[in-house]
C-alpha cells in the first residue's frame, strides 16, 4: 500500500510539468520570433504605400497651388501614381536581384569550401528557399504604392469646390500617414508614437514644400 501511495503522489507531482511543457515551448518561440525577418516585404509594402501616398499628394497640392482645375489635379495624381508604381517596381526589382546574386555567389563559395558534400549541399538548398524574390518584392512594392496614392485620388475625385477638395486631401493624408506609421511600428515592434510622429511630419513637410515652391514658381510668371 506504502509503495501505491508513494507512485500516485509522484503522478501528482509531476503530471503538471507535462502540461507546462507546450506553454513553455510555445513561449520561448514567441519570444525568440526574430522580427527582423519581416524586414524586406514590410519595407516594401509600408515604405511603398507611404511613398505612393505622399509622393501622390504633393504632387497633387503642387498643381492644385497653381491650377484649381479638378481635372488637373486628378490627371497629375493619376500620373503620379502610374509612374511612382512603375519606378518602385522597377527599382526593387533590379536592387533586390543585386542582393540575390551576391547572396547566391556567397552561397557558392561556401559550398566549394565544404568540398561539395551533401550535407554541404542540403544546407545550400536550405538557405535557398529564404533567399529574396526579386519579383515577389517589385510586385509587392508596386501594389502598395498604387494603394498609397489613390488616398488623395479617392478623396479629390469628387469635389468641385477647390478648397474643400484642398482640405479633404489633408484630412485624408493625414489619417491614412497615421495609419502607416503605426502600422509599421506594430508589424517590426517599434515605437508606434514615434514612428507616426516621423511619418506625419515628413509627409507634411513634402506637401508644403512641394505646394510652396510651386506656388512661388507659378506667381512668378514663369
Amino acid at each position: 500500500m506504502a509503495s501505491n501511495h508513494s507512485s500516485l503522489n509522484q503522478t501528482k507531482l509531476f503530471h503538471p510539468n507535462n502540461d507546462l511543457e507546450p506553454q513553455a515551448t510555445l513561449d520561448i518561440e514567441t519570444k525568440d520570433f526574430d522580427y527582423s525577418k519581416r524586414s524586406q516585404w514590410l519595407r516594401a509594402a509600408v515604405l511603398g504605400a507611404n511613398d505612393g501616398l505622399v509622393s501622390t499628394a504633393s504632387l497633387m497640392m503642387g498643381v492644385g497651388a497653381v491650377k484649381q482645375d479638378i481635372k488637373a489635379m486628378i490627371l497629375a495624381g493619376f500620373a503620379g501614381l502610374v509612374a511612382g508604381a512603375c519606378s518602385m517596381a522597377i527599382g526593387e526589382f533590379v536592387s533586390v536581384y543585386s542582393q540575390l546574386d551576391i547572396e547566391v555567389a556567397q552561397l557558392k563559395r561556401d559550398n566549394e569550401r565544404g568540398n561539395g558534400s551533401s550535407s554541404g549541399e542540403e544546407e545550400e538548398n536550405k538557405e535557398k528557399e529564404g533567399l529574396p524574390n526579386p519579383l515577389q518584392a517589385a510586385t509587392a512594392s508596386a501594389l502598395a504604392f498604387s494603394v498609397g496614392a489613390m488616398v488623395p485620388l479617392l478623396g479629390a475625385s469628387f469635389i468641385r469646390d477647390y478648397k474643400v477638395r484642398i482640405g479633404v486631401i489633408l484630412g485624408a493624408v493625414t489619417f491614412a500617414l497615421v495609419v502607416f506609421g503605426w502600422l509599421g511600428a506594430v508589424l517590426g515592434k517599434a515605437p508606434t508614437l514615434r514612428s507616426c510622429v516621423r511619418v506625419l511630419f515628413g509627409g507634411w513637410l513634402a506637401m508644403a514644400i512641394t505646394f510652396g515652391l510651386t506656388k512661388l514658381i507659378g506667381s512668378s510668371g514663369l
